[in-house]
């Protein structure tokens, strides 16, 4: 069984839909980028997937034992989340607290968790650092450790590269394609075409064409070549 089946999916606000007709699943070990025009509703359907925020109509099933508080998500970042003044540990162990309900310490199994993702991340010689005192791969380190915190399953990961320099871009989407080889299922929205097509096993493209399938079917079809010919001309 899938980990995620969506079927007929209408994504919004307030009942207004801005996206219709959302068909697609992800199996355990697939690493799915989802690509289109902006403002196509990407990142109001990965809050649905979240149950962040109801569908319009339509429904997400999670398969495979999944329910939403085991996805790790690691959202687009705000100027006041980059500036949060705690250290990289306390940022990290805070993940645990979607595995369960709230508790007021943590356990010796979150710390060691904490500690085994911060590694991870090669990120275990700034555990005494304040978040806001790192550079922006450094944060994003720090963020996707906190997110795998929370699960070992699946990763929902919002533009992970957004204002990175090219050499730490390449450095985190090697990251994220390790946790897949790993056994880590990666859903990711992406503006970068070229990279969704070099790391992607699937493909969803939404806005005013839909399309669900494998990177290469992707590549054949209509919408995939005319969206990359688009983008490489920009």
């Amino acid at each position: 069984m899938s980990l995620i089946a969506v079927k007929d999916l209408s994504v919004g606000y307030d009942g207004i839909a801005v996206e219709t007709n959302i068909n697609f699943k992800v199996d355990a070990g697939n690493y799915l980028c989802i690509v289109g025009e902006n403002g196509s509703g990407k990142t109001t359907l990965m809050k649905t997937l979240l149950e962040l925020q109801p569908p319009v109509s339509g429904e997400v099933i999670y398969g495979d034992g999944l329910t939403a508080n085991e996805i790790g998500y690691l959202p687009q970042q705000t100027i006041v989340q980059r500036d949060f003044p705690a250290s990289v540990t306390e940022i990290v162990l805070s993940g645990c607290q979607s595995r369960g309900s709230f508790r007021p310490f943590y356990s010796r199994d979150d710390r060691q968790r904490a500690a085994l993702n911060m590694e991870r991340m090669g990120i275990t010689d700034l555990g005494k650092r304040c978040y806001r005192e790192l550079s922006g791969g450094q944060q994003q380190r720090v963020l996707l450790a906190r997110a795998l915190c929370a699960t070992e399953k699946l990763l929902l990961l919002d533009e992970p590269v957004s204002g990175l320099d090219p050499k730490v871009t390449m450095e985190m989407y090697d990251l994220i394609r390790k946790l897949n080889t790993e056994g880590v299922t990666i859903i990711m929205i992406s503006h970068d075409i070229t990279a969704a097509v070099r790391y992607a096993s699937h493909i969803l493209h939404i806005g005013s064409e839909i399309f669900f399938g494998t990177r290469e079917e992707y590549l054949h079809s209509g919408i995939g070549g005319e969206f990359i010919n688009r983008e490489e001309e920009q």
